[in-house]
């Protein structure tokens, strides 16, 4: 994902850490300063590549130690994730 593409919202949060979110492909990463959560989202937008957004597999779910069965998508996001 090139850096033209990203929409990224930064919050700073009650207890001083920033946020850093990714809304395109919704990946987040939080930090004690502005600058270091924007690098951590960049490290982990780096780690994930192609696969941004993609959810994962039953079979990836599993290898994880996740029963894709007993657990559901979806629900309500945080605050500090809208």
């Amino acid at each position: 994902m090139s850096a033209e593409q990203r929409r990224i919202t930064l919050t700073e949060n009650p207890d001083g850490w920033w946020t850093a979110h990714e809304e395109t492909v919704g990946l987040t990463a939080q930090e004690e300063t502005r600058d270091d959560a924007l690098d951590a989202l960049d490290e982990v937008l780096e780690a994930v590549g192609e696969d941004a957004g993609r959810s994962p597999t039953d079979d990836e779910l599993r290898e994880l130690g996740i029963d894709p069965e007993d657990n559901e998508t979806g629900g309500e996001l945080p605050d500090v994730l809208k």
